[in-house]
Formats: C-alpha cells, sequence, structure tokens
C-alpha cells in the first residue's frame, strides 16, 4: 500500500522544464541580454547552486562579469517569481493530500525555493519540500531520496516520485521508489491519473 507521493517541481509542478529556463528568459526579456549569454553566464555555478556550495549573492559579482551587464540582484528574485505553476498538477497534490503524504523533491537552488515558498506557500501542499542545495546531494545520488523518506517516515517499496525526466528516476527505482514518468511536453495530466489509478492511488473528490 502506497503512504506517500512525491512531485518533483521543475517541468511537474511548473509549465518550464528546468528553473534555468525560467530565469534565463525573464533576465534577457528586461535587460535584452541575449539569452544564450544569461545561461552561459549562470551555467558556471549551476552545479555548486543547486548543491548548496554556494548562494547566488555569493557569485553575482561573477555572473554580472559574465553578462558583460550592470544588472542588480533584485532582477534574481523578479525572475524566480516569474515561474509559471503548473495548476493542474497542484489540484491533483490537493487531492492526494487527505489520504497520503504528498512531498517534494526537487533539485534546486535553496534561494529560489525560499522565494517560492513566500509568495505561493509551496508547504501548505507539500511537506516534506526536500531541496538538493539543503541536502547537498542532487537526484542522481540516493541522499535525496533517503532524507524525504526519513521525513516522510515511510519504507521505499510505499512511495511514488514522480519527475519529467526519465534519468532522474533511475535512482529511486534502484532503492524500490515506484518511478511515474510525467510528460511536460504534452503536459497530459489524464495519463499521469491513469497511471496512479494502476497502482490504486485513490483521489479525494475534486472540491
Amino acid at each position: 500500500m502506497f503512504k506517500a507521493i512525491f512531485f518533483d517541481f521543475d517541468g511537474v509542478l511548473t509549465l518550464d522544464q528546468t528553473g534555468s529556463l525560467t530565469t534565463t528568459r525573464h533576465i534577457s526579456k528586461v535587460t535584452g541580454i541575449d539569452p544564450r549569454r544569461v545561461e552561459a553566464a549562470f551555467a558556471l555555478f549551476n552545479d555548486d547552486l543547486t548543491r548548496g556550495k554556494c548562494t547566488h549573492a555569493a557569485v553575482w559579482a561573477d555572473i554580472r562579469r559574465a553578462l558583460r551587464a550592470d544588472v542588480d540582484i533584485s532582477l534574481l528574485e523578479e525572475a524566480f517569481a516569474s515561474t509559471p505553476l503548473n495548476n493542474e498538477m497542484f489540484a491533483l497534490a490537493r487531492r492526494l493530500k487527505p489520504r497520503y503524504v504528498v512531498g517534494m523533491i526537487t533539485d534546486n537552488k535553496q534561494d529560489r525555493m525560499d522565494c517560492l515558498e513566500r509568495l505561493h506557500r509551496l508547504s501548505s501542499d507539500f511537506d516534506p519540500i526536500v531541496v538538493s542545495a539543503a541536502v547537498g546531494s542532487t537526484k542522481a545520488d540516493r541522499a535525496i531520496f533517503e532524507r524525504a523518506l526519513a521525513l516522510a517516515r515511510v519504507e521505499p517499496a510505499e512511495c511514488i516520485f514522480i519527475d519529467n525526466s526519465v534519468r532522474n528516476l533511475l535512482v529511486p527505482q534502484e532503492m524500490g521508489i515506484v518511478g511515474m514518468h510525467f510528460d511536460d511536453v504534452t503536459n497530459n495530466v489524464p495519463v499521469l491519473l491513469g497511471q496512479l489509478a494502476e497502482r490504486g492511488i485513490v483521489l479525494d473528490d475534486a472540491t
């Protein structure tokens, strides 16, 4: 019997495949800087930011140099806030919550998730929220999933993890967690609902 369902964030609970895409698009639009240069500037620090080895504030001077522009860091918060949420998936999570632990496991920057928590109160729908930057481990490792299991107080076989990347399902499946791939291109929520039903997952009636 399943007790917990964990969602990835970007590409599952959002309409953008990655957070980097959201950030790049917004900063490029506001500043007029070529999106390829914006993407490259942030990519220099992406792994360290995602693993919590540094913060955007700590490397912002380096990012500005890479951008070759005096961009105020306040624009970063605007970029975070521009994240388009997938309302259908949030509605699904709310229908699951009365019967299951509903959590989030995400490879993400802590300051971004803190911003989105303030803006959308993500923790009202997802608990626990396990962020790679806080754990120091991405979904390529077991540690982030082990933390989620410990916080939810469940065993691997009692969990489902939903992600838009097949690669991100490999480690949890090796651990005994049931992985479900969500097609972020088609955003086909009915297919996911069918997969959940096949596993015996019961949804509360939508309100």
